[in-house]
């Protein structure tokens, strides 16, 4: 008998310990090599914990458990091996388990008369795949039951159809949730919803934890302020609108807002090079590139995965990037180091509907840049009033390394360059000038 224990992987090197945040499999199953039997939490990021070998497992940690790097968290039993026996043949297990669906139908519904009309649909109007409307493709499937159950030539309809029979009980939780609606008003008076005063408590995740006290440290330990602009974003809008087919066809992606910001904020940030510094104990520290962090809003909290070298991507890059990572971050796949490094941090509340923001640093970095949504305001262009969409953009900045000059001046560039966007292609030059030689 071989015993194979399975330890905590390293998610970084200054993270010495995760929180076990689930099982995936139970105490004694039998796994198979290389499927994901656990869900791990660090300070930083998601991982799986996945199978080296073949066999029965035994779980030495326990949901919620704190758990240090290199420690065992489970030992699998490789003398056990699954059987093969049991993927072979499951079609054939589940018509023996239960009868079809048809055959039940017409064994509990007594014949009726054809004179007696009947608004119970048959059997045949139940399973119509072309009436039914499922939400079998937001079904998540692991590779390994993937690949089972293209052996067994499964679909996902086959299997979720395959998991039980409908039972009494379930028939009438449904017609006690209908009563619950009908009950609460639902239809008649929107105004009333049903009464209740439950509530829960859970354990906040490790990441969550972590960023608590990152959040609270911003406030505690910079000198940070904010100021605020707006801009003008008719000439990106009408640049979208104008070229958005054109650049989907030869990018295969759409262009968003978010390239045009990141892009310009690393053309800001080599004018205005304090902003893209951080404190290193007594030394200030300056970087000639810039790695912009993103914040986005995961399940499992907010990540900043960090777009490399935007001074040197095109749009189509820098979209392709976002796209990726956000990705990642979502579906807990994103690595430590995709989040670490990050010289300047932009952040789009606009997407939840934010007006106006102060943005809170993310340390080290000292300035983060906040965008929020368009709305279509009159302004004064050449002395007449006319609607543009408009966002407010805020800059929030650590007054120890970024003075108001900079910071201002900062910020007033990056609102030029969105409002000519073209100006990009010139290092942060005018076009115009540059094209006429002044």
């Amino acid at each position: 008998m071989a015993i194979i224990e399975i330890k905590i992987p390293s998610p970084g090197e200054s993270i010495t310990s995760v929180e076990l945040s689930r099982w995936l499999v139970e105490e004694g199953a039998v796994v198979q090599k290389d499927s994901e039997i656990a869900e791990l939490e660090s300070e930083k990021a998601t991982l799986m914990l996945v199978a080296e070998e073949s066999g029965k497992i035994s779980l030495n940690a326990a949901e919620g458990e704190s758990i240090e790097v290199g420690a065992v968290a489970c030992t699998i039993d490789t003398s056990v091996q699954p059987e093969e026996s049991a993927s072979e043949q499951p079609s054939a297990k589940r018509d023996e388990a239960q009868p079809p669906l048809q055959a039940e139908q017409k064994a509990s519904v007594p014949p009726v008369e054809k004179s007696a009309p009947t608004d119970i649909p048959t059997a045949k109007t139940a399973v119509n795949p072309s009436e039914v409307q499922t939400d079998y493709d937001k079904i998540k499937i692991t590779p390994l039951a993937k690949k089972v159950m293209t052996e067994n030539g499964l679909s996902v309809e086959d299997v979720i159809n395959g998991l039980r029979r409908l039972k009494r009980e379930d028939v009438e939780a449904v017609l006690g949730m209908s009563a619950i609606g009908g009950a609460s008003g639902i239809g008649t008076n929107g105004l009333k919803k049903p009464v209740s005063r439950e509530s829960k408590s859970e354990r906040m995740s490790s990441l969550r934890r972590k960023l608590s006290e990152r959040l609270v440290s911003v406030k505690n330990e910079t000198a940070m302020l904010t100021t605020f602009n707006e801009v003008d974003m008719k000439s990106i809008m009408d640049l979208r609108k104008k070229y958005q087919t054109r650049f989907v066809e030869q990018h295969g992606i759409k262009l968003g807002i978010m390239s045009f910001f990141l892009k310009a904020c690393a053309v800001a940030l080599r004018e205005f090079p304090n902003v893209n510094a951080m404190l290193d104990g007594e030394n200030m520290v300056t970087y000639d590139y810039a790695d912009i962090s993103v914040a986005v809003s995961t399940p499992k909290g907010l990540m900043v995965p960090v777009i490399r070298n935007v001074e040197s991507l095109g749009l189509a890059e820098i979209e392709r990037a976002l796209e990726d990572l956000a990705g990642k971050a979502r579906s807990g796949k994103i690595s430590i180091p995709e989040m670490s490094g990050g010289t300047f941090t932009v952040t789009n509340g606009g997407v939840f509907g934010s007006m106006m923001s102060t943005p809170l640093i993310n340390p080290p970095q000292s300035a983060i840049l906040g965008m929020h949504n368009i709305l279509e305001r009159p302004v004064a262009v050449d002395g007449q009033i006319v609607i543009r969409p408009m966002m407010y953009v805020a800059l929030s900045y650590d007054h120890r390394v970024i003075d108001g000059r900079e910071s201002v001046g900062f910020l007033v560039r990056v609102k030029q360059l969105l409002e000519n966007p073209t100006d990009m292609l010139f290092g942060g030059s005018n076009g115009e000038k540059v094209l006429l030689g002044i």
